[in-house]
């Protein structure tokens, strides 16, 4: 079992930054691609980033593409998201998620533990 806690959420205003953090805990991230999703009341879920186990694979959601950048830190069992330039519409829960595997696409059903989530607000 591998537990994920999602932190770094806020409130901010437009053109501002965020970093979120996710630290797992129970078992490691160990050959585990991560990846975090977002979402907002009555809308589905939605990728909005993925790194692989050895970060040689990266992807993300065209609406962040230049603004987020995805990293983790495996000794520390971390994966972040610094999100920079951020606009109203970035506003959303969001999730971390531990992919089956060392690698993953961006669609859910790849992914098997999720956290609690952290809400982003931002402001016009």
């Amino acid at each position: 079992q591998v537990q994920v806690v999602e932190s770094g959420g806020g409130l901010v205003q437009a053109g501002g930054s965020l970093r979120l953090s996710c630290a797992a805990s129970g078992r490691t991230l160990s050959s585990r691609a991560m990846g975090w999703f977002r979402q907002t009341s009555g809308k589905e879920r939605e990728f909005v980033a993925r790194i692989s186990w050895i970060a040689d694979s990266i992807d993300y959601a065209e609406s962040v593409k230049g603004r987020f950048t995805i990293s983790r830190d495996n000794a520390k069992n971390t994966v972040y998201l610094q999100m920079n330039s951020l606009k109203p519409e970035d506003t959303a829960i969001y999730y971390c998620t531990a992919a089956r595997g060392a690698y993953s696409s961006n669609a859910k059903a790849d992914y098997e533990y999720w956290g609690q989530g952290t809400q982003v607000t931002v402001s016009s």
